[in-house]
């Protein structure tokens, strides 16, 4: 009895010290982790097209400015139609008024100003997934000067109606990109991919294609180009077995 319970003993701290031996190596040599950048990038092209405008009519009387302006704002909205715009897509904000006013001075010094007149701005924005449609009326505006309209526009932005599943899509090749560097480094290293630990996205970008436009570590959104370039990165972090 005697010797089996010195056997048992024996064996008791044999397993005790291997399990100490071994929760030792494991806190000297703790799993090693790496960390990897993947990006994804995608071109594609707009699909919405926003253009803005004005135009204005000038009056000493203002009842009179806004009669001669109220019949140039119908002159633009017939043009639009006719050009193939729908009514609906023409979008008139108010009127904006201004009272002009001539500075006069007296001995080089100024002593006030003279009412001349009111100027009014009628500004007219147009929206339309038809991009060629209003690229082309965009540039033969000019025309409503024919018909005694001055058409003041500004250059069109583009937009993308499907934004939201291109990011996911994005996401998706930025993320296996980057898993399968941290696989690559791990093998050269001699060790396999572990669990993941971590991971997080990067800025989202969209610049215009061969624009020479810069990335902004706040996120670039080009609105001036039809054609645009779309890209993310992931960064993720895994343990090394």
């Amino acid at each position: 009895m005697k010797y089996l319970t010195a056997i048992i003993f024996a064996v008791a701290i044999v397993l005790a010290a291997f399990f100490l031996g071994n929760s030792y190596v494991e806190r000297a040599n703790p799993k090693g982790s790496i960390q990897v950048t993947g990006s994804g990038s995608e071109d594609f092209t707009s699909d919405l097209i926003v253009w803005e405008g004005t135009f204005r009519r000038a009056n000493p009387n203002l009842v009179e400015a806004f009669e001669a302006l109220d019949k140039d704002k119908e002159t633009v909205r017939s043009y639009l139609v006719e050009k193939g715009i729908a009514s609906e897509n023409i979008i008139y904000n108010s009127v904006q008024t201004h009272e002009q006013r001539e500075s006069q001075y007296q001995n080089g010094n100024y002593v006030g100003s003279v009412f001349m007149g009111y100027e009014l701005i009628q500004p007219v924005k147009i929206e339309s997934t038809d991009v060629e449609l209003i690229e082309t009326v965009a540039r033969e505006i000019t025309e409503l000067l024919n018909k005694g309209v001055q058409f003041n526009s500004t250059p069109p932005r583009y937009y993308y109606t499907k934004l939201s599943d291109l990011k996911i899509e994005m996401i998706a090749k930025a993320t296996e990109d980057a898993r399968i560097r941290a696989e690559r480094i791990a093998q050269n290293s001699g060790g396999s991919l572990g669990d993941l630990k971590n991971a997080s996205l990067g800025v989202f970008q969209i610049t215009g294609q061969n624009s020479g436009e810069d990335y902004s570590w706040s996120g670039a959104y080009n609105t001036a180009d039809k054609k645009k370039t779309a890209s993310i990165t992931v960064r993720l972090e895994y343990d090394i077995d």
